[in-house]
């Protein structure tokens, strides 16, 4: 990250140096010349992307190896032992390393070294830099995660790195120049005396981050659309030389967006290839899904771009492969396609574990600490189809909080409310002691508290969305929990709310689903012009989700965290207990019939 200014003295050298300077890399011909056919080269690019903190093969909520119904294993040190496999088979030929984003946010070890003891108060080196410079990386491009921390740290971490960080859509608010390095050229030698092959990789990151992280990035930095930067960049890159282009995008390849029209598309990848020319192929993230192959025309040059999109969190890898002749003094693509790897055919790099060990070990002594003791189990499990305690857990303390810090103020007389979201369907607090990777596990995302005023009316319209998460089911037809919801509606899209009682009837259409809402523990109904405050997570008040009403001037912000107040809450009572804060308010019916 540089400063408002625009890019850094050691950005512009960096870029120099990639473009001028970069080390070659060795290749050897794919085939001999001959007479009848032109020779051949092949280049390889590995790419990975949305590993969100996970190094080892850890699950640090269960503190134990990962394990998945499938069977799927994680992190970077898996990720390294392919890379380094291929490598050493292809040693001698061309090989690229790319990741596209969302690195540093996402496990505890991360949230450690961003909250606990952040690097930017102790110098450390951040695990997922040390992990990264091992693999040695050609370029990573920023996700909407990288600027969960603050400007900061995420300037401090680009900085531990030893390879560029890209990002040509972030720009200086104030100037409109680039605020991140936006692309890097790399020479790639095909052999002595042989001509160099000029691969160009531009970095595009999400426009969301201007919603998700608007309290971090407003007033300095604004994210313009991909498509149009790509559409700005390919054409400055080829014109400086790059004979192939390569994107690093942080967008998925849907075409949709989780938010409304006013910000750029967030899952443009697709569009960028069909409507910019001059691309060869995409790696892209965001989405956390596995697209081994996908070829998009250009819809100007009939070029087909190769897509790859490698999963989450280190559990695939991406491998690209291309063929290219030479003619006349131009490169040209004569074959390309991308399969996908799965680190579970693989161990751990030691050299990855060696390089985190100490920073692994101290995160789970962290999690491990005891913070409460709780009076039964309770469980997440059944949390999206009905009213759970361990869900009223966190409306219960948001509630307190809010309510004490407004006390005194000219909204202290207002009903306290509070929303929460269903993040996890694994987390348990078991009967006895609670710790801290327990309550963790339940509120996985790195939010902060904060509160608005919301009317009758606007609360209304907040539920009847948030009840769209529900498929549609007749009075009387059989009810699957596992497949009640919409499967284009994440769990965290989902929202719950304490402090009113309402029903859900999933019978009705998307819209006219609230058909009870009354002030709790009464009969009488909300209404429209009454005032609440509501207390909610920072993600959802700036807009993430899209739902209506919440994105307005805060009357409560103290920039606390939500895992963080949880964990005070338990240390500061020692017990949990569903006495203290269980209040079943909600509940799914048919035509006033309770479905569960």
């Amino acid at each position: 990250m540089t400063s408002p200014s625009g890019p850094s003295r050691r950005q512009v050298l960096v870029a120099a140096a990639a473009a001028a300077t970069t080390p070659l890399i060795a290749a050897a011909p794919a085939q001999a010349a001959g007479a009848a056919r032109p020779r051949t080269w092949d280049l390889t690019l590995l790419g990975t992307s949305d590993t969100h903190g996970n190094v080892y093969n850890w699950d640090y909520y269960r503190d134990a190896e990962y394990d998945d119904s499938k069977q799927n294993d994680i992190g970077v040190a898996k990720l390294a032992t392919l890379i380094n496999q291929i490598r050493r088979e292809r040693r001698g030929k061309a090989t690229l390393v790319l990741d596209a984003g969302d690195t540093i946010q996402g496990t505890p070890l991360a949230t450690y070294y961003a909250k606990q003891e952040p690097i930017t108060a102790t110098g450390e080196k951040h695990p997922m830099a040390r992990a990264m410079n091992v693999i040695d990386y050609d370029a990573v491009t920023l996700g909407n995660h990288e600027f969960n921390y603050g400007l900061p740290l995420l300037d401090l971490w680009i900085r531990q790195l030893g390879f560029p960080a890209l990002a040509a859509n972030a720009v200086n608010a104030k100037t409109g120049k680039p605020a991140f390095l936006p692309y890097v050229i790399k020479k790639v030698s095909l052999g002595f005396a042989a001509p160099t092959l000029r691969v160009g990789i531009l970095g595009l990151t999400n426009p969301g981050v201007a919603i998700w992280d608007k309290g971090n990035v407003e007033g300095k930095l604004r994210f313009d659309d991909m498509i149009a930067t790509a559409a700005k960049w390919v054409p400055i890159m080829r014109a400086r030389g790059a004979d192939l282009v390569l994107i690093s995008a942080h967008g998925g390849d849907s075409g949709t967006s989780s938010y409304g029209p006013e910000l750029p598309n967030e899952n443009p990848v697709a569009l960028i290839a069909q409507q910019v020319p001059g691309i060869d192929a995409i790696l892209f993230g965001h989405a956390h899904n596995e697209v081994v192959e996908r070829f998009v025309t250009n819809e100007r040059t009939g070029t087909q771009v190769l897509l790859s999109e490698p999963s989450k969190w280190g559990q695939r890898l991406t491998r690209m492969d291309f063929t290219l002749t030479r003619e006349r003094g131009r490169w040209t693509i004569t074959k390309k396609a991308a399969t996908m790897l799965n680190t579970n055919t693989v161990v751990e790099d030691p050299k990855v574990l060696a390089a985190v060990r100490a920073q692994h070990q101290k995160t789970v002594a962290y999690v491990n600490q005891v913070v409460a003791t709780s009076t039964v189990e309770l469980s997440a499990a059944e949390s999206r189809y009905k009213d759970t305690p361990i869900l009223d857990f966190i409306n219960h303390v948001q509630t307190e909080v809010v309510g004490a810090a407004l006390a005194g103020t000219a909204y202290a007389d207002l009903p306290v409310l509070s929303i929460a979201a269903p993040f996890s369907r694994t987390a348990v607090f078991p009967a006895g002691d609670v710790k801290i990777r327990d309550v963790a596990g339940l509120y996985v995302y790195d939010n902060t508290l904060e509160a608005v005023v919301l009317s009758g009316a606007e609360v209304r319209a907040y539920l009847e969305y948030s009840a769209k998460y529900f498929r549609t089911f007749a009075p009387g037809a059989p009810v699957d929990p596992e497949q009640i919801s919409d499967p284009a509606v994440p769990d965290y899209n989902y929202d719950v709310f304490s402090g009113l009682d309402y029903d859900i009837d999933i019978s009705k259409p998307v819209g006219q689903r609230i058909t009870r809402l009354v002030l709790s523990g009464t009969d009488t109904p909300v209404a429209d012009n009454a005032q609440f405050v509501v207390a909610v997570n920072n993600y959802r008040r700036s807009g993430g989700g899209n739902f209506p009403g919440i994105v307005k001037t805060q009357v409560y912000n103290a920039q606390q965290e939500i895992r963080q107040l949880l964990i005070d809450w338990a240390q500061a009572k020692g017990t949990i207990d569903p006495a203290d804060f269980f209040q079943p308010n909600w509940r799914l019916v048919r035509e006033g019939v309770p479905v569960f």
